[in-house]
Parts: structure tokens; C-alpha cells; sequence
């Protein structure tokens, strides 16, 4: 529901403000006084393009904001999947600035044109006389239906599983394409992964092999280095532990002397175990130490096949290279094991395309059983209207599965080759067409090639007052569809006008006093030109305005007494 509508700096509005109530809302005017560029305003936030030379002060942005209760219309979803944050009460805005740059937001979170425009559609049903294409959309006609049929959440599980089908369907042509191409390089695959299985690679195995050839390659200098080092530690004849000792037993001597030589003299006997620890671990590494030609020549031969595994893999890691080893094992698995994989799959699907024909068929059952429902409450609301020698039929044509052959899965692409359709769509097994006339005698056609405009607008309005009924419905407006019918037949589309605001809200904008008589709140739309600058001005009228007003739409400016008792005699209904 449409609780408030704000307009700043559109057109002839400088600042507007409108709190629609539930039910039957009534705008009404002269024409040229704005009604058309609220609505202009309002589409907006449903996403429409906007010129910045609609502006009423060219130097300022406008902004546009409307705030909805959306509770019960089931939009929680598409928040969620539009990473918004749901509220029951919700604000729509947006702001065009003067050089023509658009921003929206959904709850003041910034979203982009097609995200709002998604979300208003969902909110907020504009109908204009000219408004036919919709009425003759098949997917339109179907939703007509399954509202009447009252079957939401079981064409949602269907639609779920639906999407589930289709992603398991291309999951299964990729497996198979996979499959059929590890089949032909079987060969191929098998002689890379021998190669490289035989090769044993390890992932740290490079780094130690370099260091190893390089202490080898300079073995001889590392010998002399290391037996320099253990002669001046220890071997020399003024080695540093000798040396050491020396100053030791000199230390020794006067420690009874001060106590501060003691201390020093205990750290000196630790440095030299110290010293001791490490000559010996040099004497050792010395020790093992040797040229080693032959071990060499064994290494550099390792590394080789390494480095050209990697080179010929257009790698730079044995870890690269093991990485590829598993791939190759997976490709072969799949090569020698796909057909498996496959037929499982091609089982799984089988078993959901025949739960998914159990549930289109009681969906396809459901809407068989409402189309009749559908027709008589039609016919009758057009009869009510002055269309009494309309006829309308719903075609509901039932695809037939053609799904199973040989106890195996057909996917879509096997029924295109075989010359049929896949029955099964995102909606079921139906495919509806509204077929109808609205003169006696005249063949059934498709609905928006033999109906007048008004003609149209007034089976609309039949057509969602009988969804009304069945499903909530979003705020639906009318912009004057009452045009070409007058009289009883106006008051008329006006009690169903009245009927259909019981259980949502309508806004209708009309010249016909029938029709404005019945809303709950009317509202008044006129220029004012009291400043140097022609504004929009919006009132609420009460009841003595309204008496007033559809005098007026009765006689004139000047009415009558006899034009506002017919007035008070239409708002008493």
C-alpha cells in the first residue's frame, strides 16, 4: 500500500505532499492541472528516465519519495537476493540532480535503475485506456489464473525444483562433453601422468637438491675454510682455547683476591666449553666434507629431469607440477569411471522430472478448475459494466511429455533434435490464451485485436478486481480507463471500482462524478496562480468540498441545488 507520496521540484510541482488512505482513492481536476504529472512524478520510483528539463527550478534536483507497507506481498526474497534489507514499512527514492545524473534507494540503501523498477512493479500497477499489452501478455494471462487457482506455494516448489532441473540438465551436457573428451585423450593424459608418477616428485625435493649440489660444487673451498677455522680455535699453537686457558689459570690465581675476578672467571670457563662445542662440531662438519663427483653428476641429473618436467608443463614448482599430476589423475578417473558418473546423474534427473510432471499436472488440474471461475465472474462484471454481449473462452493447451525414452532422461537438446518441445516449462505444462469478443455475434480473437481501448480497460478492471479476490494484489491505478462510458454504466464500473478497493488499494484519476462519488478519500488537483509562478497544488476535500466538487463535475462551476443534491445522492451510493 502507497501510504505517502513526496515530490520535490518536478515540473509544476515545487513541493507536494500526499497521504494516501486504503481503499478507493479519487483524484480528480481540469485538465492540465497536474493529475498526469503526478503520476509522472510517481513513475520515477518504479524506474522510469528522467529529464532534468522537467524541472520546476532548473537549478535545483528533485527527489521523489514513496513510502509503502509491503507486508504480505511475499517480497522478502527478492530482498534478500538483492542483498537489501527488508522493512514492513518501506521507502522508494529517488533523486535526479540538474545536470541529469540519477540516483535511487531502497530503504536509503543506494540500488541501481533495474533494481528499483523491479521492486515498484512489484508495489505499485499502473493502467491507462492505452495500457493493452499487458492484458494480452500470455504470462500475464497465466498469473490471472494461477491466482485464481490459489496455488502459490505450490508453483513456487515447482519453480524451485524447476531451476534445480534445468542446472542439473547443463550440469549433465557438460559431464558428458567432459567425459567424451577425457575418453579421446586417454591416451595422451595416461602418458603424462606415467611420466610424471614415475618421476616421484616431492614438494620441497628442488630446494633441497640446489643446496646439496651447491655445497658440493664448492666442497673443496668449504674443506679449507672450515679446517682454517679448527686450527686457529684449537689446533694452533696460539689457538683461542689455549689462549683462553692461559688467561683462565692467570684469573685463577688472584680470584681470592676480589670477588669480581671470580665471577669473571666462572664466564670464562663457560665461553671456553662454548668454544670447545664449537670447534668440535667444525672438526665434524669438516670431517664430512669431501668432493664428490660422482654424487654430483647425480644430483645435476635429478634437477635436469625436474627442470624440464617444469619447462614442459610451463611451470616453476615441483608443487605446480604435482597440482597437475592430481588433474591428470582426475581426467583419467573420469575417462575410465564417467559413464557411471553420467548414468547416476542421468538418473537423478529422471526422478526429478517425474516428481516435476506429478506436480505441473495437479498445477495444470488446479487451473482447469479455476478457468471457469474465471470466465463467469468476468462476464459478469462486464455485464455489469454495459458489455453484456461479451464472450470470453480461456484456452488452456496441456503439453505432452515426450520426455522419456528407453527408461533414459531426453534432455532439451535431444527433444530440439528430435523436432519436439520440452513440455516442461518454468510455469509447468500450460500454455493459457485468453481468447474473447466484445460484440455479438463476432468470432473469439486475441483479446487486443478486438477491443476498444475502453473496452479493454473495463475487462482490466474486471480481471484484477477478480485477482483482488484471491491474492494480494500491489496498489493498482487507474488513469481515467473510464473514458468513453458514461451514465449507468459509469456508475457502474464505479461499484466495481469500489468493490476491487476492498481488498486493495485504488487510485483512480476520472472526469466522471459516478465514479467519484464512490472513493473513500477524494483529492482535488488544481493550478494555483496566486504568485508569479504557476504551481500544483494538491487538497484533500471534506465532505462538504466533495459534495461541491462533483457538483461541479455534474453542471459546471456554477452548480445548481439540483446538481448538489445529485451530488450528495452519489456520495450516499
Amino acid at each position: 500500500m502507497l501510504q505517502k507520496l513526496t515530490i520535490q521540484n518536478y515540473a509544476l510541482i515545487d513541493n507536494l505532499e500526499i497521504n494516501f488512505d486504503k481503499g478507493l482513492n479519487i483524484l480528480t481536476g481540469e485538465t492540465g492541472a497536474g493529475k498526469s504529472i503526478i503520476l509522472g512524478a510517481l513513475s520515477l520510483i518504479l524506474g522510469q528516465r528522467a529529464e532534468s528539463r522537467y524541472f520546476f527550478n532548473q537549478q535545483k534536483k528533485c527527489v521523489i519519495e514513496g513510502y509503502f507497507k509491503i507486508a504480505g506481498f511475499h517480497l522478502n526474497t527478492f530482498f534478500e537476493e538483492n542483498d537489501l534489507d527488508y522493512e514492513g514499512d518501506t521507502v522508494l527514492r529517488r533523486e535526479i540532480s540538474a545536470d541529469g545524473k540519477s540516483r535511487a534507494f531502497v530503504n536509503d540503501t543506494p540500488v541501481n535503475l533495474t533494481q528499483i523498477k523491479n521492486l515498484g512493479e512489484r508495489l505499485i500497477d499502473i493502467h491507462s485506456q492505452h495500457a493493452t499489452r499487458e492484458i494480452a501478455d500470455p504470462d500475464f494471462q497465466l498469473l490471472v489464473v494461477d491466482g485464481v487457482a490459489g496455488h502459490h506455494e505450490l508453483l513456487a516448489g515447482y519453480q524451485s525444483k524447476f531451476k534445480s532441473y534445468r542446472k542439473s540438465l547443463t550440469q549433465l551436457r557438460d559431464l558428458i562433453t567432459q567425459n567424451d573428451k577425457a575418453k579421446a585423450d586417454l591416451d595422451y593424459y595416461q602418458f603424462q601422468f606415467d611420466e610424471l608418477e614415475k618421476a616421484a616428485i616431492s614438494g620441497d625435493e628442488q630446494e633441497l637438491l640446489e643446496k646439496e649440489l651447491y655445497a658440493l660444487n664448492n666442497a673443496e673451498e668449504i674443506k679449507r675454510n672450515l679446517s682454517g677455522a679448527f686450527f686457529l680455535m684449537q689446533d694452533g699453537d696460539a689457538s683461542a682455547i689455549i689462549q683462553l686457558r692461559d688467561a683462565g689459570q692467570q684469573l685463577s690465581a688472584i680470584e681470592k683476591f676480589n670477588p669480581e675476578v671470580e665471577e669473571m672467571q666462572e664466564r670464562l670457563k663457560s665461553t671456553l666449553i662454548e668454544l670447545k662445542d664449537i670447534a668440535a662440531e667444525i672438526e665434524g662438519i669438516e670431517q664430512k666434507t669431501f668432493t664428490n663427483e660422482a654424487r654430483a653428476e647425480e644430483v645435476n641429473t635429478r634437477l635436469s629431469l625436474l627442470y624440464n618436467l617444469q619447462k614442459k608443463h610451463r611451470v616453476n614448482s615441483n608443487d605446480e607440477l604435482l597440482a597437475i599430476q592430481d588433474d591428470l589423475s582426475e581426467k583419467i578417473r573420469q575417462a575410465v569411471f564417467g559413464d557411471e558418473v553420467v548414468e547416476k546423474l542421468q538418473k537423478q534427473i529422471g526422478a526429478d522430472r517425474q516428481e516435476m510432471e506429478t506436480i505441473a499436472a495437479e498445477l495444470s488440474a488446479n487451473r482447469k478448475a479455476a478457468i471457469p471461475i474465471i470466465q463467469d465472474k468476468v462476464l459478469a462484471n462486464l455485464t455489469e459494466m454495459g458489455m453484456g454481449n461479451s464472450a470470453l473462452e480461456i484456452e488452456q493447451v496441456v503439453g505432452k511429455s515426450e520426455s522419456q525414452k528407453d527408461g533414459k532422461i531426453a534432455s532439451s537438446s535431444d527433444l530440439r533434435s528430435s523436432g519436439l518441445a520440452d513440455p516442461l516449462t518454468k510455469t509447468g505444462i500450460d500454455a493459457i490464451r485468453f481468447m474473447f469478443s466484445a460484440n455479438k455475434g463476432h468470432a473469439l480473437a486475441d483479446m487486443s485485436k478486438v477491443a476498444s481501448g475502453g473496452e479493454l480497460s473495463r475487462l482490466m478492471l474486471s480481471i484484477k478486481s477478480i485477482i483482488a479476490e484471491y491474492t494480494a494484489l500491489p496498489t493498482i491505478i487507474f488513469d481515467e480507463i473510464d473514458t468513453g462510458v458514461s451514465g449507468e454504466v459509469a456508475n457502474k464500473v464505479g461499484q466495481v471500482m469500489e468493490r476491487l478497493s476492498r481488498n486493495l488499494q485504488v487510485i483512480t484519476i476520472t472526469h466522471l462524478p459516478q465514479i467519484a462519488g464512490k472513493g473513500k478519500s477524494h483529492y482535488f488537483v488544481y493550478k494555483d496562480d496566486s504568485e508569479s509562478i504557476t504551481k500544483t497544488r494538491l487538497k484533500k476535500l471534506n465532505d462538504d468540498e466533495r459534495v461541491l466538487e462533483i457538483a461541479k463535475m455534474l453542471s459546471g462551476d456554477k452548480p445548481g441545488e439540483s446538481a448538489l443534491q445529485n451530488a450528495r445522492e452519489l456520495l450516499a451510493g
